[in-house]
């Protein structure tokens, strides 16, 4: 009894900061964040707050800033997981295969994860503005028309150097639908490392005696892949559509350094929504109602998939 009772003791010890700590900084905050959301307040400790009831819920449905967000977050999300996962397997898949770089494969494919997102943003804000943009003035040259006058000349003459300007070497972040294309390229480029670390998990727990069976019996490598690998990898699908879905949803680091939401709004993301209501224009309580209705609708969406994909690992 006295020993039950020490280790007791220990794990009290050592559970009771952590405990603390995630109450302070996170379920005291929500609370207070949902006490707000009835009422209108401008944020500042001095100025009075007044109890609207459900009044801030009530205007969400009109305000069409939000729901343009709204609609173009859960668009961003779709293609996102799509392209992240579709990358992080096929990294997967190429680095356990027998290649003798494959470790620093792994490395590389990992790092952009441990860069930081803003920073990440800034660095591809860069290349695909202003890199883009001057490869596009000086396209000739890039393409050597000092060597190649001829090529390059035939090339300008048939429209391909202008094709290339109007489709690829331009400023991305300043045209709508090329500066939403940039939040997927960098959102896949630094989460498909950190997925593929996931799926190779998954992989590498798949027994050899399986995959050499299905060799004996004659199956091929996408016959294995789909009939063999991916009802094993269930288990990993379930945490890596979480985490992608988790992300992807509530994006704001990328949205902010990359585009900051332009042009004119066109990439305003959920997320940075609601920052821009609590901290540009001042309605805490507006922002904070955002803010929940947003909870709720990320924790349902991924508490379904995570419900859907393992009913799928227990039929598999």
């Amino acid at each position: 009894m006295n020993q039950k009772v020490k280790k007791a003791g220990w794990y009290i010890l050592f559970t009771m900061p952590l405990l603390f700590i995630f109450t302070v900084v996170q379920i005291v905050p929500f609370f207070v964040g949902v006490r707000y959301s009835f009422y209108s307040w401008d944020g500042m400790p001095g100025n009075p707050s007044t109890f609207v009831g459900f009044d801030n819920f009530i205007r969400l449905a009109s305000d069409t800033r939000f729901l343009d967000s709204a609609q173009r977050s859960v668009i961003y999300t779709i293609f996102a997981v799509i392209l992240i996962n579709i990358v992080g397997l096929a990294f997967a898949l190429v680095v356990t295969s027998k290649l003798k770089a494959s470790n620093l494969g792994r490395t590389m494919l990992f790092m952009p994860f441990l860069i930081g997102g803003l920073i990440l943003g800034y660095i591809w804000s860069f290349i695909l503005g202003q890199t883009m943009s001057a490869l596009g003035q000086n396209l000739d040259g890039v393409m050597g028309y000092e060597y190649n006058g001829a090529l390059v000349q035939w090339m300008v003459d048939i429209g391909f150097i202008g094709w290339l300007r109007e489709s690829i070497f331009f400023n991305w972040i300043i045209h709508p639908r090329f500066a939403f294309v940039s939040l997927l390229v960098v959102m896949t480029w630094q989460m498909a490392g950190y997925i593929m670390i996931i799926y190779i998990t998954g992989l590498q727990a798949i027994s050899d005696e399986v995959i050499e069976a299905a060799s004996v019996d004659g199956a091929g490598f996408f016959a294995t892949l789909f009939r063999i690998k991916f009802p094993l990898l269930m288990p990993a699908f379930t945490v890596s559509l979480f985490l992608t879905l988790r992300d992807s949803f509530r994006v704001f680091d990328i949205n902010l350094s990359l585009t900051g939401g332009g042009p004119a709004n066109a990439t305003e993301m959920i997320a940075m929504n609601i920052f821009n209501e609590l901290f540009q224009l001042r309605n805490f309580g507006y922002g904070q109602a955002k803010a929940l209705i947003f909870l709720i609708i990320v924790a349902t969406i991924t508490l379904i998939q995570v419900r859907i994909t393992k009913k799928r690992e227990v039929m598999m």
